[in-house]
């Protein structure tokens, strides 16, 4: 399809992975009518906006923070679970901000990202096989919830709807003002938060020296805060599609940013013939996989006007193996001259499951693989200006190490994830806390 003109409708007739299967496709195409006369959940404006800042995050004056829920759930859509996910994204860019003298885009997982990619389409649970879960967008994780429901697909769209009017109204409401303590104390000693409380009370102490001068603006926050989702169910992107005749593009306006991920990223694939007709920022999961070539061919493609801010390449490999494929992949992508924001996701490298069948990730080789991915960055000429977690602000028991030393008899005690490991809130402000050292050396 490379070449032709692009419709949002040009990607049918490809092949698409990952995409679920429905029993009633009358009611799909009348979910998906109802979607198109629906506003969008956010303006074109604001997404131009993260481009221009995305490309400040690629020249080196910025720092992109993307983080939020493996898959979001349905139920989570409550206040205070909204709240603690925008406080640890915020209380995560203090220590960034204040460690390594730069500002911090904050990009949620959030507001959308309501499917995942699974590995297979069933599985056993309790003795029987049943559709895998593919997130509530499409089904369930109880098992008698599996079928593929197309009423789902208008739940999501006003449970991200409920969500991203919650998050703005705590931005526009001061909850990001870093002069309203109560809105960011969570409860912890300040054994397990120490580095974290001791950055904001030198951040608090900063202030009140530029306020007693006169220089304080009167509401100083911490910046806006943008939505991202992986855009896997493309009927359901394509409904979210609009025409901006003033900017003479078409915007994805489900989300200000969309990536595509590792098993959907194939070079004929409908996933890419989607995503490139898009105005949004978008970003691609790199894996261990990709040789330079294909990356070549994936930039000539996605961003053949080599557009600053367009592009963010997302790398995922594990601990111990970056070395082996990033200097080639830095080397391409310098050598085509595309402008893009490199970011490191040390999660999904880094999945493995217990003897019981819990599935986790252990803190040390996520920071491991994200030490190793700067270290190479650095070592290579090129710069390190993202990361992309998933996190949560609620205390789970998810992901074993950290500073509250959570070993794997410790992990079901609280954990809530329906689909991948996270990081609660301690283990994120202690990442972000490293984050900010690993800067100061660069």
């Amino acid at each position: 399809m490379t070449g032709l003109a692009w419709t949002p409708d040009s990607w049918r007739g490809l092949p698409a992975a990952q995409q679920p299967r429905y029993r009633d496709a009358a009611a799909v195409d009348a979910a998906l009518a109802e979607l198109r006369e629906l506003p969008p959940l956010v303006v074109a404006e604001e997404v131009d906006h993260l481009r221009a800042l995305i490309a400040e995050a690629a020249a080196g004056k910025r720092f992109l923070l993307q983080g939020g829920d493996c898959a979001e759930a349905f139920a989570d859509c409550r206040g205070a679970i909204i709240q603690d996910k925008l406080r640890v994204l915020l209380q995560m860019s203090v220590l960034i901000t204040h460690g390594g003298r730069t500002g911090v885009i904050h990009l949620g997982r959030i507001a959308g990202q309501y499917a995942k990619p699974r590995s297979g389409d069933t599985e056993v649970v309790d003795g029987r096989e049943v559709p895998v879960y593919r997130g509530d967008l499409i089904n369930g994780v109880d098992p008698d919830q599996r079928e593929a429901d197309p009423r789902r697909l208008l739940e999501a769209y006003h449970r991200a709807a409920a969500t991203l009017n919650h998050l703005r109204a705590l931005v526009d409401g001061g909850f990001a003002d870093l002069h309203n303590p109560e809105h960011w104390d969570l409860p912890w000693s300040r054994e397990d938060a120490g580095h974290y409380l001791e950055t904001l009370d030198q951040v608090r102490a900063s202030l009140d020296f530029v306020k007693c001068l006169g220089g304080l603006p009167e509401h100083l926050r911490t910046g806006e805060l943008f939505t991202s989702h992986e855009a896997l169910h493309l009927p359901f992107e394509t409904a979210l599609t609009r025409w901006a005749p003033e900017k003479g593009a078409h915007y994805n306006l489900g989300a200000h940013f969309l990536w595509i991920g590792e098993r959907t990223r194939q070079l004929d694939g409908a996933h890419l013939e989607y995503i490139r007709g898009l105005a949004n920022p978008i970003g691609l999961k790199v894996g261990a996989a990709m040789t330079p070539e294909e990356l070549r061919q994936v930039l000539s493609k996605l961003d053949p006007q080599r557009q600053p801010g367009r592009l963010t390449l997302i790398t995922r490999f594990g601990a111990g193996k970056a070395g082996r494929v990033l200097p080639g992949l830095i080397e391409a992508a310098r050598a085509e001259g595309h402008p893009v924001l490199w970011s490191c996701d040390p999660m999904h490298g880094n999945g493995r499951t217990t003897a019981g069948g819990l599935k986790t990730r252990a803190f040390g080789d996520i920071l491991q693989e994200l030490r190793e991915v700067a270290d190479l960055h650095r070592t290579h000429g090129s710069r390190l200006r993202a990361v992309h977690f998933e996190l949560t602000g609620e205390p789970v028991t998810e992901c074993t190490g950290g500073v509250e030393g959570l070993d794997e008899a410790g992990l079901e005690r609280a954990y809530k994830s329906g689909c991948d490991p996270r990081l609660n809130r301690s283990q994120s402000l202690e990442m972000a806390f490293l984050i900010a050292q690993m800067m100061r050396r660069a």
